[in-house]
């Protein structure tokens, strides 16, 4: 792909955006408070994601692990 049909095809990914979101109907004030709402959004959901996935998933493997019949390393049985 050369750069002319990537600058084309991210200006038709822009344009399919706009039309979605009716984005273009706005006035340019709306657009920047729109697109600005949205970015935080985005951020924010990405930076909780990145936070708290990973703890959650740990949490979940363990309680399956455990569910499964896996003990921990450190829990020993005793037998007399």
């Amino acid at each position: 792909m050369d750069i002319r049909s990537m600058k084309n095809y991210l200006y038709w990914l822009y344009c399919q955006f706009e039309l979605i979101t009716c984005s273009y109907l706005m006035e340019p004030w709306e657009k920047l408070l729109f697109y600005t709402f949205n970015m935080a959004l985005l951020v924010m959901v990405l930076y909780t994601a990145y936070t708290f996935v990973p703890g959650h998933i740990s949490t979940a493997f363990q309680f399956f692990s455990h569910l499964f019949g896996n003990q921990h390393e450190n829990t020993v049985s005793i037998v007399k």
